[in-house]
């Protein structure tokens, strides 16, 4: 009996632990404006000026969509008023153990605006996947953000857990977002050795 209960209170701080690091894709996690996913960041690049923090948004920008599948859906938008638009394309990765690659493309719109505060507005939106697609990257199932990952469709109704299958798109995706904030402050902090995740 009292290694049973030695075992259980051993395992304790491993649910404990595990609960937490959970909510962090739960409600909430993924924002909502008018019915329409779109993940914002705005952050301050002080002692610089607009024009100095645009060339290198842009080349951040850019290198996400040198990064991306050329071959697809992945450009350069727009970039003009200090504004760098893009479409990204990426393959995410759920799984890849020998012979099993579980993944997906994850589309998005990313626009990065500078401000004359010295500030970089950040925007991703439009986001898409196309999952159990043919060798030629063909068919597959389709699905938008908003009919997916929101928390109404990834969230079960007692609000404490994902369902298995929109789950794992949520959790990459909140992931992936909070990779490329990480990165675009990275721009600026060490250009040199900002890296843009895949």
């Amino acid at each position: 009996m009292k290694k049973i209960l030695f075992t259980l209170l051993l395992t304790l701080p491993l649910l404990a632990s595990a609960k937490v690091e959970d909510q962090k894709y739960l409600a909430g996690a993924v924002p909502e404006q008018n019915g329409i996913i779109i993940f914002t960041q705005t952050f301050s690049v002080p002692g610089k000026t607009q024009a100095d923090i645009y060339p290198v948004m842009q080349s951040f920008v850019k290198q996400l969509v040198s990064d991306g599948r050329q071959d697809l859906r992945t450009r350069l938008v727009s970039d003009e008023d200090f504004t760098t638009v893009a479409k990204v394309e990426e393959i995410m990765t759920f799984k890849k153990v020998f012979l099993n690659w579980d993944h997906c493309f994850f589309r998005y719109r990313i626009t990065a605006q500078c401000t004359p505060d010295s500030k970089v507005a950040l925007t991703i939106t439009q986001i898409t996947y196309q999952y159990q697609f043919d060798n030629e990257g063909k068919g597959g199932e389709h699905y938008k953000a908003e009919e997916w990952i929101s928390d109404k469709e990834a969230i079960n109704k007692a609000g404490t857990k994902l369902y298995p299958r929109s789950g794992k798109f949520r959790r990459k995706t909140i992931d992936r977002v909070a990779e490329i904030f990480t990165a675009a402050r990275a721009a600026f902090e060490k250009p040199s050795s900002a890296t843009f995740v895949q």
